[in-house]
Order: structure tokens, then C-alpha cells, then sequence
């Protein structure tokens, strides 16, 4: 087992992994990399250095150690010093393995104790989500890809690591890859070391570890228990025979940090939901992910469609007053023939369609006559991705176009063209200036707002008959 552990900040969590470790009915090794000196318990290995001069770099040591030490080991745990494994895990995965192809590795979730005795859950958020194409049964056990390979902790046989080893994908300088510095240390092995990491989700209490700090409670870095088990039961039902169907559209960009990715937890949004007027009486949310936004509209009195991104999220938002479709556009374009809204809403999710304005000539034979469409789209043309597409990083320059980064860079002119183009006049827009920019804003009397937003809301009413 190496653990990562910097500075001394974790020192106690990192305390109790060890004893966790050393009181295992296996002979154990533990391996501490560190910064600085400190002191560790007898029988523990301390290896104090950076790979390199990046603080962020110090995950990226146990490899070498790992390659070094590939023969002398049956199993290898990296881990970051707050997540606790058990012997509980440790035998779960190699139960499950045992009926796993070779090229799958059981993988792991953290959780967090909230202080009313439930869970959160602390992967769970953002863009991160169940792929409904990956479940799969093997023997008695169901397992599933959930898009965020991050666990801080992995566990690899010695047959799994000389073959990660052999992929070339391994023993690689520190780098940045899908995720930050940290998280791509832990993650190598899954991409780009030729393994998927699949959760066991029919064993799921197998395969939790705990965040000790309980430091995401109450943040955007989590989902809790009761969202997270709808999920859970969906992808069961699934495995057992339930009928899959297709996401809506690809909605996690190829960007660094998949920037503009819809968010799957997305809260409600005064300044979206101020903009459909307390009288409509019938709402489409095109894109819904766990369905914040339409439970609130539905407790308004509203009666709400929401198409969601897929089947498993959509079992979040199913119920509560909320009629969930899902599928691919022409299977929900075919559900929702013949029907009539008073309000389209699409929020943060017309960037990522392949054809915006194709997909608004589709929505507006469902909008009724005098009936509002509201959009919120992210403002790709903010000075900050201006500026880095100008020093041309890497990063930036795929911003807007979609064949290489699954953005599209849409305008407020462009908005207005497509939506007159299917009879829907413009009747608002409006510049979201958030934080330490809205003085700035104030300052330039609005007029630099193109540059400042981080969004664009627009309202549109289509034309009586």
C-alpha cells in the first residue's frame, strides 16, 4: 500500500489508514510518500520527495516504487491519505474479479457521513454520471461505468500491474490528462493503460470508501443518498431486463476539465425561472438532469414534460408531479408529437447539440401560439477564453467548435436569427454578470458585458396564429 500524504494536514486521517492497514490478516507493506519528514509507525516505510518541482506532482511517486517492487507483491493500493479502505473492500474486489474480463477492474466510490446519519455521496456531481450503455451482468453481480474514474484510490493485481506496466501508459512523467495533477495519478491505469474501471453496484456497499474529512457536505461536490439510490435502482432494473434507450444527445464536452459540460445537479436558477410567467400552466425542459429546477416548477403549479439526459439520471426526476421522457431525439421527438406547452426551456444544453438551430425548428411546433422559450446558453466569447485562444493555450483554442471540443459558440444574434427563423420573436436577452465582475460591469455602464458574462439568457414568444 503507498499512500500519498502532504504536508501535515492529514497526518491524523493518515494515522488511522494505517492502523486500518497493519491490523488486516494480510501480510501488509505500507509505503508513505511525503514531502517533508514525519513520523510514521513501526513497520512503515517513509520515501520524503516531489517527483518534480509541482507540489501537485507528489501522487505521481508511488508509480516508480510499484515498478520497482511488481514482483515481490500479490496486490497494490495507491492511495491519498483521507480515503479509508477495509478488508471488506479488499476481499469484495477479489470476489468479483474472479467473474470480471480481463481487461475490467473493479472499481470504488467515496462516500461521506452527513451529520444526520445519511450519506453523501462526493463523486457524484457535475457532469459525472452512469453511462446506461455500460451495465452488464456477470454471474450474480451487475456492474456499471460511472464517468468519474476518480476514487482517489485503486487496487491492481501483480497481473493487472505488469500489464498496465507493459501498456506503455504508466511509467509516464508527471502529467495532466482527463483530470487535475492528483487525480490523474490515480486514474492512469483506467485511461491509458488499456482497463475500464467498473463500479459493482449490486454490492455497492462493497465498494464505498470513506472521504474522512466530510469536507464536500452541503457544497456542489456531491449528491445525496436519496438522488444517489434512485440511480442505483434504475441501473438494477436495467440488468434485469428493463429496456435501455439511447441519451438524449452527448452532453460532456472533450474540453481540458470537460469545461461546459451540462451539469447533471443542476440547482434552481432565480434568473432563469423568473423569466416563465406564473401563469404557465404546461412546461417542456429540454436536457433535464436530477430535476432541481422542474420539481420547483411543478411545485408552482406547473405540469411538466422533462426530457433527460438518460434513463438513469431521468429516475431522479421521475414522479414528484414530473412526467420523465428520454431517448435519443427522434425517439422523443416521436413522444412528444401532437402536444402543445406554453414553455420550452432549455438551460445549458443548446451548446452541445450538433444542430442548435435544427433542434429549435423541432421544439417550436410544440410551443403554443404566445407561449415563452427561454434559453440559457454559456457565454464562450468571455475575455477569459478570448485571452486564450489570443496566447493560443492549448486549452482554449478548441473552445466554440464543436467537431474538435462538442461546444458550439452561440451568440445572442444567432439566437435571434433561429428563433424568427421558426416564428418565435426575441423579446429579451441579458448578459449574466456574476461575482467580482458585476462593479466592473456597473463601471462600464454594461457595455463590456459581452465580455464579463459567464452566461446569456434570452426570451423569446411565439407569434398568435
Amino acid at each position: 500500500m503507498v499512500i500519498a500524504s502532504y504536508g501535515h494536514d492529514h497526518d491524523e486521517y493518515l494515522r488511522r489508514l494505517i492502523q486500518e492497514y497493519q491490523s488486516m490478516p494480510f501480510n501488509t507493506h505500507v509505503i508513505v510518500c511525503s514531502n517533508v519528514e514525519k513520523r510514521v509507525p513501526a513497520g512503515v516505510e517513509l520515501v520524503v520527495g516531489l517527483p518534480n518541482n509541482d507540489p501537485w506532482s507528489l501522487p505521481f511517486a508511488h508509480k516508480k516504487i510499484f515498478a520497482e517492487r511488481a514482483e515481490n507483491y500479490d496486490l497494490f493500493i495507491y492511495s491519498e491519505d483521507d480515503t479509508l479502505a477495509t478488508e471488506q473492500n479488499i476481499e469484495a474486489f477479489l470476489r468479483v474479479l474472479e467473474v470480471m474480463p480481463t481487461d475490467e477492474i473493479p472499481g470504488f466510490l467515496r462516500y461521506e457521513n452527513r451529520p444526520d446519519g445519511t450519506i453523501n455521496f462526493c463523486d457524484v456531481n457535475g457532469h459525472y454520471h452512469w453511462d446506461p450503455a455500460s451495465v452488464v451482468r456477470y454471474g450474480k453481480h451487475t456492474f456499471a461505468f460511472f464517468t468519474n474514474e476518480h476514487a482517489a484510490f485503486y487496487l491492481l493485481t501483480q497481473d493487472q500491474l505488469r500489464r498496465a506496466i507493459e501498456s506503455g501508459g504508466f511509467l509516464v512523467d508527471v502529467h495532466r490528462g482527463k483530470y487535475d495533477l492528483a487525480c490523474t495519478a490515480a486514474t492512469d491505469p483506467y485511461t491509458q493503460c488499456g482497463f475500464r474501471k467498473l463500479v459493482c453496484v449490486s454490492s455497492l456497499d462493497d465498494f464505498m470508501l470513506h472521504h474522512l474529512p466530510d469536507k464536500y457536505i452541503g457544497t456542489r461536490f456531491g449528491t445525496h443518498q436519496s438522488l444517489f439510490q434512485k440511480q442505483r435502482q434504475a441501473l438494477m432494473q436495467m440488468s434485469q431486463g428493463a429496456s435501455q434507450s439511447d441519451t438524449f444527445f452527448q452532453v460532456e464536452t472533450r474540453l481540458q476539465d470537460a469545461w461546459y459540460s451540462k451539469d447533471y445537479y443542476e440547482p434552481v436558477r432565480p434568473e432563469v425561472v423568473k423569466e416563465i410567467p406564473n401563469s404557465t400552466r404546461a412546461v417542456l425542459s429540454i436536457g433535464c438532469g436530477s430535476g432541481e429546477t422542474e420539481r420547483w416548477l411543478a411545485s408552482r403549479g406547473a405540469m411538466v414534460t422533462a426530457v433527460c439526459l438518460d434513463p438513469i439520471i431521468g429516475a431522479c426526476a421521475q414522479g414528484q408531479g414530473i412526467e420523465a421522457i428520454w431517448g435519443n431525439p427522434e425517439e422523443v421527438k416521436r413522444r412528444l408529437a401532437g402536444r402543445s406547452y406554453d414553455c420550452l426551456l432549455l438551460s445549458n444544453v443548446l451548446h452541445l447539440a450538433n444542430d442548435p438551430a435544427g433542434l429549435l425548428g423541432d421544439l417550436s411546433y410544440l410551443l403554443a401560439p404566445d407561449g415563452y422559450c427561454v434559453v440559457l446558453v454559456p457565454n464562450l466569447r468571455k475575455v477569459k477564453n478570448l485571452v486564450g485562444k489570443i496566447r493560443k493555450d492549448k486549452a482554449f483554442q478548441p473552445i466554440g467548435n464543436y467537431a474538435q471540443s462538442g461546444t458550439r459558440d452561440i451568440t445572442v444574434p444567432a439566437l435571434r436569427e433561429w428563433l424568427t427563423g421558426v416564428g418565435i420573436h426575441l423579446t429579451k436577452s441579458n448578459y449574466l454578470v456574476g461575482g467580482d465582475k458585476r462593479k466592473l460591469s456597473r463601471l462600464a455602464l454594461g457595455l463590456a458585458d459581452p465580455l464579463l458574462a459567464t452566461e446569456i439568457i434570452v426570451v423569446g414568444r411565439k407569434s398568435p396564429n
